[in-house]
């Protein structure tokens, strides 16, 4: 299988993560669940159960970096199990999630699931 990441891209794994791993574990979830490159330069999410931590595992051309978010009284606006385990996240929508925001957005609908 091979395995490309745009360098640059933002990937959150949506499932929530033992937040006992680190940099190792992470990296492993990155190449075995998610099929990607650790090593191109992305952004990889991940979340705790609570939702109220966060880790940000990348690689920057001379190792492994990874950034931890803690917050004291609120809750991430994580994406729910109806969505893919994965998702590509622009800057915009990475940026709204460290803010609180939803990231997902309203459920698009066809003209066959309205009442009219």
């Amino acid at each position: 299988m091979k395995m490309f990441v745009e360098p640059g891209a933002i990937y959150l794994h949506r499932p929530v993560v033992d937040f006992r791993k680190s940099i190792n574990g992470l990296a492993n979830i990155v190449v075995a669940e998610m099929a990607l490159n650790v090593m191109s330069g992305a952004l990889f999410i991940f979340c705790n159960k609570g939702k109220d931590k966060l880790k940000i595992l990348y690689w920057d051309n001379t190792g492994f970096a990874l950034w931890y978010k803690k917050l004291e009284k609120d809750k991430f606006k994580w994406p729910n199990a109806e969505h893919e385990n994965q998702l590509v996240l622009s800057e915009q929508q990475l940026n709204w999630l460290l803010d609180g925001f939803d990231i997902v957005g309203h459920k698009t609908l066809n003209l066959a699931s309205l009442s009219l």
